[in-house]
Order: structure tokens, then sequence, then C-alpha cells
């Protein structure tokens, strides 16, 4: 039990810790609201990287190949590109876009994100209008939350529980396999004393059973038969 709470305690240490590293990617072809939700993000103390186009937010996840990428019209600004997350060790814990964008919208680059192995992470799309079609056609592809520019720093603290899903999530299959693995070696254990019973047990019955054979045969085998003194003669009267 102990072994188990330390765990817990472990645990809980590493969620806590993954808070504090955030990792938002923003995607906005404007620069001021670029700005602006940049250091509304690093307020909150989210690590941040922004890129101005869908294109260049597919090509930071991994989507793009590279011979796409050189004739996309972005491709001047690649030598100046944010590293991809794997290239700079980081997870992409939320990505925050703009749907009114020129080339790829923001509706294009969530259907692209959710049919990808990105599609875990959660999205937010942004716009300055509010049109009630548009809101619903993107929460009904898959986004999380439909903000109205320009934003708050109340609205991003409403997008805490978003980025605390895949933790809990990863938090919890942790546990679960430490128990599995715990309970794997107690059935192992019990695996053990019961394979040793059963040999002590099974030598105990061939012992018994050998012994039951010798008495068997000394019970059927005959007594040697007493013999009687031979007469060595009568004797004369």
């Amino acid at each position: 039990m102990e072994v188990m709470e330390s765990d817990h305690v472990h645990h809980a240490i590493e969620e806590q810790q993954e808070q504090q590293h955030f990792h938002v990617l923003a995607v906005d072809d404007s620069l001021i609201d670029r700005k602006l939700l940049e250091r509304l993000l690093k307020v909150s103390s989210y690590k941040v990287t922004c890129v101005d186009s869908g294109d260049e937010a597919l090509k930071y996840l991994g989507l793009v190949d590279d011979d796409v990428d050189k004739n996309s019209p972005a491709s001047s600004s690649s030598s100046s590109s944010p590293q991809s997350p794997a290239q700079d060790g980081l997870k992409v814990n939320l990505i925050m876009t703009d749907y009114c964008m020129p080339g790829m919208s923001g509706y294009d680059l969530l259907k692209r994100v959710k049919g990808s192995s990105w599609k875990d992470v959660p999205v937010v799309i942004m716009s300055s209008e509010n049109v009630p079609a548009r809101i619903s056609k993107c929460l009904e592809g898959g986004a999380e939350e439909f903000l109205l520019k320009p934003l708050q720093l109340s609205d991003l603290k409403n997008l805490e529980h978003y980025l605390l899903k895949p933790l809990h999530h990863s938090c919890q299959s942790n546990i679960i396999s430490d128990i599995a693995a715990e309970d794997d070696g107690v059935d192992s254990s019990d695996d053990n004393i019961n394979n040793d019973i059963i040999d002590s047990k099974s030598s105990s019955s061939s012992s018994n059973n050998n012994n039951s054979i010798i008495n068997k045969r000394k019970a059927v085998s005959p007594e040697p038969s007493e013999r009687r003194p031979r007469a060595k003669g009568l004797a004369v009267v």
C-alpha cells in the first residue's frame, strides 16, 4: 500500500509540473492579434509558438511534405519557421487558430488536424465575427470552443480544463498500468507458491505410495514356515 501511495504522489507531482509547461500553437495571419494572443498566453504561464498561416501550422505539426511546402506561398518565410515539436522536444497541448485566414481557413485547419495523429489535441477557433452558422459548423467539426475577438484573459482561464484532459487520462493510464503490473507480480508469486505446494504434495504422495507398495509386498509374501525337527530314529525299547 505504501508503494502505491508513493506512486500516486509521484504522478501528482509530474502532473503539476506539466501544468506549468503547457504548449499552445497559435495560428493567426494578423500580426496584432497574434502578438496579443501570445502576450495573454505567456501571462498565463503557457509556452507559445506562433505561426501566421494554416500551412505553417501543418508544417510545424509535421503534416506537410517538404516538396509540397516548397511550392506553397508560405515557403518564403520557411527559413524563419519554428522547428517542429519533434525537433524541439515539445508537445502541443492546444491549438488556437483564427477562422478567417488567406489560403487555408481555421475550419480547414481543424479538419486536417482532426484527421491526423494530432486528433486528440484540443482546437479552439477564434473570430471577430459572430456568425452562428460558422460557430455551429466549427463545433460540430470537432472544435472545443469558438471564441470571439478581442480575447480576454478570462477566456484563456476557461480553457484550462481542456488542457488538463490529456494529463488526467495519461495519469490514470499510468496508475492502471502500475496496478496491473503489481497484480501480475502477486499472481506470479502465488503461482510459484501453488506450484511448490503441488510439488510437495506430489512427492509426499509418491513416498506414501511407495511405502504402501512395500507394505503390501510384505503382507503378500508368506512367512517362512517353522520346520519340525526330524526324527533321528526310533528309540529301541
